[in-house]
């Protein structure tokens, strides 16, 4: 294993967890915890934008350009996740289980578009 690898894979698994608990701590409510919760999940989220940077780095890649097509696929991305999760909290939280199916499917559908937007259709 290289050591960039060992490296991103540590520092996202640590950025993963603190970002897992300062969701449950912000949104359990029995915790009583929301604002050391948003903080613990906004340092994971941090943590994993620094592994990423610190990743490319040592990889010798080139800076991530912004053009529309990634702004298009993060929009994309951010869409099919939240249809995907409205869908699931349809069917499981709210008993509504056509419109939870329905919901979810579209967002299933959404993110399966990605792969051809990402890595093109060839022949």
């Amino acid at each position: 294993m290289k050591k960039s690898s060992f490296v991103a894979m540590m520092s996202g698994t640590v950025s993963g967890v603190l970002f897992a608990l300062g969701m449950c701590m912000a949104l359990i409510p029995e915790w009583a915890a929301f604002r050391p919760g948003l903080v613990c999940g906004c340092a994971g989220l941090l943590m994993a934008l620094i592994t990423l940077l610190v990743w490319r780095k040592m990889e010798h890649k080139k800076p991530i350009r912004l053009s529309g097509k990634i702004i298009f696929t993060m929009i994309a991305v951010i869409a099919g996740t939240l249809a995907l999760g409205v869908g699931m909290c349809l069917t499981m939280v709210w008993g509504r289980m056509i419109a939870g199916t329905a919901t979810g499917l579209v967002g299933i559908l959404i993110l399966i578009c990605l792969i051809p937007l990402t890595k093109g259709i060839k022949e």
